[in-house]
């Protein structure tokens, strides 16, 4: 088992280049399940969700190839299954993208129950099973998710998504790329990574439109080809790195961005008294007064993320005065609240909304890593904390971060990763 070891309290100064989008890789790689031939994907993270999703293509008969340290090729010509490995499948949320993936190209899918983060809330996949439901799917769940559409194809429909629904929307958008007729997703969510998604698919002759609208259509196509693409760079890795630089204070170059992705998280920050200045692809964080308090409600895009929420809140912390912080997407993010307050954090949480009363410094301990944003928010509790912490459980922040220690420490961070016991850990939680 692995830990951080943060050596904390000083300001962070340097660059730092960003990774491939997450919440884009752990889609747009099982969507090329869709694709009949070669596929070359770019700009793909080196983390640990990739990995597992590599591994299970390999598994049901992919011919998956890494070309670099960012570029993989994977050719779905030969599918041999359509049943996913459980043991993989447990390993990350996003296993349920390979249910539309594999129902739109082969009209059957059995994947076990996803796995991933539990960050204490319900994370259903209702809004996928009525998508389905509705393109002619049967769908029964339990251990697995056994999904077979009646005829062998999907069928084009009109979809309204109750909840504005990222995986949902990302889902049906799969299911619906080779489906026999038009299908009408309304009410979809509009994120940056949904719009990759469906470029992707594009680039391979798809044929999608309205992707970062609410209402998306997909022009069911007969196949795809094979080609070449790019993700995205990591809207929240960037917004983590800000944060950082926000919490420690200091000057940072971030690059290889889009800086429109950012805005709603450069806007809090500003409101915080955090300087930034976009150019291009770059973003220039620099912080050397007080942070003063703020309200963040999270949203659906283009609203301020969920998976920035733990880390603004830890930034919060740090602030004169009294923040309002409202969770609007998940019914409970809060669980590294308590991993906070270790830290001289005052935070008192009542249902959705956590009420932040800014402390002059937090102070190091040892602290556990939820899930894997709440992972990235004891990081930069750690990096603002004078002295030396503890950060256990840190498999959660590489399912999302591609080396974040090397990262870190270019722009002046004292963190290392060191093994530790299974037995030491059982110490610690009994402790």
């Amino acid at each position: 088992m692995q830990k951080y070891i943060v050596r904390g309290g000083r300001p962070l100064y340097g660059e730092v280049r960003i990774s491939g989008a997450k919440n884009a890789a752990v889609a747009i790689i099982p969507a090329a399940l869709l694709v009949g031939g070669v596929c070359r994907i770019e700009n793909v993270p080196q983390i640990s969700d990739v990995t597992v999703l590599l591994k299970i293509l390999r598994q049901i008969g992919a011919n998956v190839r890494v070309l670099n340290t960012t570029d993989v090729e994977i050719d779905c010509t030969h599918i041999n299954t359509t049943r996913v490995p459980q043991e993989l499948a447990h390993k990350l949320r996003a296993s349920y993208y390979l249910i539309g993936a594999l129902l739109g190209r082969f009209g059957s899918a059995e994947v076990s129950m996803p796995g991933g983060c539990n960050f204490g809330g319900v994370r259903p996949i209702d809004q996928h099973v009525k998508g389905f439901a509705a393109m002619g799917a049967d769908v029964r769940e339990g251990d697995y998710i056994v999904a077979r559409a009646k005829g062998g194809r999907m069928k084009g429909a009109n979809i309204y998504l109750d909840v504005v629904s990222v995986g949902a929307t990302m889902n049906i958008m799969m299911a619906a790329a080779l489906a026999d007729g038009v299908t009408v997703i309304e009410n979809a969510a509009k994120e940056p990574h949904i719009v990759d998604l469906a470029n992707f698919l594009n680039s391979m002759g798809a044929n999608i439109k309205g992707a970062g609208t609410d209402t998306i259509r997909v022009f069911g196509v007969e196949a795809l080809h094979g080609g070449t693409y790019a993700i995205i760079p990591d809207q929240i890795e960037a917004g983590t790195y800000m944060a950082a630089v926000a919490a420690t204070g200091g000057d940072v170059l971030i690059r290889g961005i889009i800086p429109k992705h950012m805005d709603c998280i450069t806007a809090k920050l500003q409101e915080m008294g955090v300087e930034v200045e976009e150019k291009d692809d770059t973003l220039r964080i620099r912080r050397d007064g007080e942070l003063t308090r703020t309200n963040v409600k999270t949203l659906p895009y283009p609203g301020f993320p969920t998976d920035m929420q733990p880390q603004i809140t830890t930034v919060l912390a740090l602030a004169r005065g009294t923040s309002i912080v409202t969770e609007g997407v998940w019914d409970n993010r809060y669980r590294y609240v308590g991993e906070l307050t270790r830290m001289g954090a005052q935070i008192r949480v009542e249902g959705r909304t956590a009420i932040v009363e800014g402390v002059s410094h937090l102070t190091p301990a040892t602290v556990q890593a939820y899930d894997l944003r709440a992972g990235a928010a004891m990081v930069v509790a750690a990096l603002a904390a004078t002295g030396t912490s503890e950060i256990l459980n840190v498999q959660y922040i590489e399912r999302g971060y591609e080396d974040i220690i090397g990262k870190l420490r270019s722009i002046g961070a004292d963190i290392e990763s060191v093994e530790y016991s299974e037995e030491e850990f059982i110490q610690r939680q009994i402790g």
